[in-house]
């Protein structure tokens, strides 16, 4: 499988079956005015791909990453605080954190990771795209 991406799109890829990060991608979906985001679950085919290509654990990384065609794979805070970045004010302000050392962020961010299921529940399987928002998701 390779993956060709536009230089000028940018995939995420997220917990399919997380209610949290659902509700993030419907957030980034209405909030992406220039277009730029694409979606994957994690557990997707494209998902599993580049999860194996850059040799994710995903005991440690099982939330959401930000791949980038020339820039490779952010992770949990910075992948987070770099979608905010490009969502329009007020979001985009959450991006000045980035100037926190990420051992600090990630901290943060994994706590919130570890309890997500506890917090925000979890669905059976993946969610299902509306015929309108298709051309958002990767297989």
């Amino acid at each position: 499988m390779e993956l060709n991406l536009p230089n000028n799109k940018k995939l995420i890829l997220f917990d399919g079956v997380c209610n949290l990060c659902n509700a993030s991608v419907q957030y980034i979906i209405k909030h992406d005015r220039k277009n730029m985001f694409l979606f994957a679950a994690l557990q997707s085919e494209i998902g599993k791909y580049i999860i194996k290509a850059y040799h994710i654990d995903t005991n440690k990384t099982d939330s959401i990453l930000l791949y980038t065609p020339k820039k490779g794979i952010d992770y949990k805070s910075t992948a987070a605080l770099k979608i905010a970045s490009h969502l329009g004010f007020p979001i985009n302000v959450m991006s000045v954190f980035l100037i926190i050392p990420a051992f600090i962020r990630n901290w943060v961010y994994d706590y919130i990771a570890k309890n997500r299921y506890k917090w925000y529940g979890k669905k059976e399987s993946c969610m299902i795209p509306t015929p309108k928002l298709k051309s958002k998701f990767l297989g």
